[in-house]
């Protein structure tokens, strides 16, 4: 697993990237599209009054000035280990999800949740899957100035995702030329970003190579890893100014990963299971806009991802040979698997501005997705071209009440069905500057390539929203809360046959409070989330709570900066009610029950100092030092059955606790100021 040390890059990157937000920043949710940044003239011609649709999205951008969760406060949340998706768990709607990366929103799969870059998709955001083992992110998030989290209900201008959309908004020209280096025990790294001397230009890269090996030998781990874990990655960015409005931005990424490791195996005493998986990654991105005229804006994106996976499960005896046992349970438990995946996408906005901030967005994108590869002796191949056309405008129906309609039309080659998506949104401001927001949509998905392999009928998922929501920001605080009200149709059922005949339904309210103003230096928050959900889908023999979803989740996320000796210290406290397991075969559910409460506390410190006394070079450095877990509560997500269903082995973490130490070094900028308006 890639631990904790990872957090280093909350504090490593800030010079590289991030833009400085103003001080004493407060949350705003905002209107559900992708943040643009224009010249400054023509983007004030185009502000949107003071309603902002805000139903089941937060956002933070420069163009939300005053927004809270920027990049560098979202992966600064104790626990968040750098990566945003687990940032993100922090506010309402995620759950608290401990044996699995990505981000599980209102009752779906992390499969339901997209990431987007610049408009294009993020197709594979983090490491290759490891059973029982959460695997980090593959992008740094200090990329970014802007993130909007969408909890349900997002633009027309998005597909592909029933749950919820992450979308993520690169930055433009770095303030200045700087670079960057840390060092921790399991990870290292060094990066620089360079401006052109007409500050119309710049390029980077950055370089990182993790190793656990170390850290697994001082802090022991559950698993008996006998290959890695390794991780490298890299990446080299180009940016330039075309014109006066103008912006292209090249993005090119890439990563590898080997993590082994054998478990005692379930149905036998004298044998372990092992479990091996190796992946390549390139993800390359390339967007462009640019305003046309005074009224006329194009944005245009293409992106392309290269993934390749090996896994290899296999047993070994009690001298560590390898052995083959041809009976059931234990053939399945040898297997390879070799996977390739391309994927691409282009896509085409344009948007037309009116009088009072009125605005009509309306374009296409093509994806093309193509699999290849075996398992075993079974070849794996499926080929898909997924077009897309979509529209939606914003309009002003009056001073204190507005409204965002759009539409998106989506047809498969390879499920050979269109689908329509409607989306609809409006927001009613207050006189005390609170706000309603309301909105609706239907959203499609289609089913993962692992159900596409073989011949089938499948057709696309989908999920209807409804969301209600009232907000209230004054004086540094701001208030939420929001009711929602989803409907699933179309899900994946495998049992019987692999089939369409799944639904489901998700519920909720939602709670949100921050507060940044009452004690000096101090911002804190606090969630609450109330989630009612049931689904029959994939093997689920009726509807039933799925494995994932508890009724009960709260987060307390505090950040306290101590000027007198230049400390920042971030807690975090995320606690969740049990969730529900399941032993299910062919004759229904033969054991089932409620694992205990999740219940986190994590705390990290960082002092910051100068190490080098540098007129020309000032730098922004200091120790990062923290621990995730500290009372060391023995989580449990879940249980493994033995074939026979009569063990169960209960899912925990690696390691009761996690540790990490280091130091971090940037030059070029001076941010300590940065540091103390965004309580790190």
């Amino acid at each position: 697993m890639k631990t904790s040390t990872i957090i280093l890059l909350l504090f490593a990157g800030t010079a590289a990237a991030q833009n400085k937000p103003a001080a004493g920043s407060t949350l705003k949710p905002v209107a559900d599209s992708t943040p643009a940044v224009a010249d400054t003239a023509i983007k004030s011609k185009r502000a949107l009054h003071e309603v902002v649709i805000s139903a089941g999205a937060f956002e933070a951008s420069d163009r939300a000035k005053g927004a809270s969760l920027t990049p560098i406060e979202a992966v600064t949340v104790a626990g968040s280990n750098g990566d945003i998706s687990l940032a993100l768990r922090s506010l309402p709607g995620a759950q608290q999800i401990g044996e699995q990366e990505g981000l599980f929103v209102r009752g779906g799969t992390s499969e339901e949740t997209r990431q987007f870059i610049d408009g294009t998709l993020l197709r594979t955001p983090n490491y290759p899957s490891v059973p029982g083992v959460p695997q980090a992110a593959r992008i740094n998030p200090f990329l970014f100035r802007g993130i909007l989290f969408s909890t349900g209900g997002y633009s027309a201008l998005y597909g592909g995702a029933m749950s919820s959309a992450l979308i993520l908004e690169s930055e433009d020209l770095p303030e200045k030329t700087s670079a960057r280096f840390f060092l921790f025990p399991t990870v290292l790294g060094a990066g620089m970003q360079h401006l052109a001397k007409n500050n119309r230009s710049s390029f980077g890269f950055n370089l990182n190579y993790g190793n656990q090996s170390l850290y697994n030998n001082i802090v022991p781990q559950k698993p008996d890893y006998f290959s890695g874990p390794i991780y490298m990655d890299g990446n080299v960015n180009f940016r330039i100014k075309t014109g006066k409005t103008g912006m292209l931005k090249l993005y090119s990424g890439w990563g590898h990963s080997d993590v082994g490791m054998n478990n005692p195996d379930i149905d036998s005493v004298a044998l372990k299971a092992g479990y091996q998986v190796r992946g390549w990654n390139s993800y390359n991105n390339l967007s462009f806009r640019s305003y046309l005229s005074q009224n006329w804006k194009l944005e245009a994106g293409a992106a392309y991802s290269y993934n390749r996976q090996e896994n290899n499960l296999h047993l070994t005896n009690e001298k560590g040979n390898v052995v083959a046992i041809p009976y059931i349970p234990y053939s399945y438990k040898t297997s390879d698997r070799n996977l390739e995946t391309d994927f691409a996408q282009g896509r085409l906005v344009i948007s037309h501005f009116f009088p009072q901030g009125q605005a009509l967005r309306f374009g296409a994108e093509q994806f093309y997705t193509h699999d290849h590869g075996r398992s075993n002796d079974s070849l794996l191949r499926v080929t898909d071209h997924l077009t897309a056309v979509f529209a939606e405008g914003d309009i002003y129906l009056a001073d204190n009440l507005a409204a965002k309609v759009g539409a998106r039309m989506e047809y498969s080659s390879l499920l050979q069905k269109t689908v329509v998506a409607p989306r609809a949104s409006l927001a009613y401001r207050l006189r005390d500057g609170s706000q309603f927001n309301l909105a609706y949509g239907i959203f499609y998905q289609e089913p993962a390539n692992d159900y596409l392999y073989q011949p089938n009928q499948l057709n696309f998922s989908s999920a209807s929203h409804y969301i209600l929501n009232y907000t209230k920001k004054a004086n540094n605080r701001f208030f939420r809360v929001e009711v929602y009200y989803k409907q699933y149709q179309d899900l994946v059922k495998t049992i019987p046959t692999l089939s369409n005949n799944g639904k489901g339904y998700a519920q909720g309210v939602e709670l949100f409070w921050r507060d940044k103003k009452s004690i000096k230096n101090l911002d804190y928050w606090i969630t609450y989330t109330y989630l009612d959900t049931k689904r029959d889908f994939l093997n689920y023999p009726y509807q039933l709570r799925p494995s994932f979803a508890a009724p009960h989740t709260a987060t307390i996320a505090i950040k306290k900066y101590f000027p007198d000796i230049n400390t920042n210290v971030n807690l975090s406290w995320a606690m969740a009610t049990g969730r529900p397991y399941y032993h299910i075969n062919y004759n229904g559910i033969d054991d089932q029950g409620t694992t205990k409460g999740y219940n986190a506390v994590n705390l990290h410190v960082a002092w910051l100092c100068s190490f080098i006394k540098n007129k020309k070079w000032k730098d922004f450095s200091g120790v990062a030092m923290g621990i995730n877990n500290l009372t060391g509560t023995r989580q449990v997500f879940g249980y493994n059955y033995s074939y026979n269903g009569m063990v169960k082995q209960p899912i925990t973490l690696p390691a009761t606790r996690s540790f990490f130490i280091g130091i971090f070094m940037s030059f070029g900028i001076d941010r300590t100021d940065d540091f103390l308006n965004n309580n790190l």
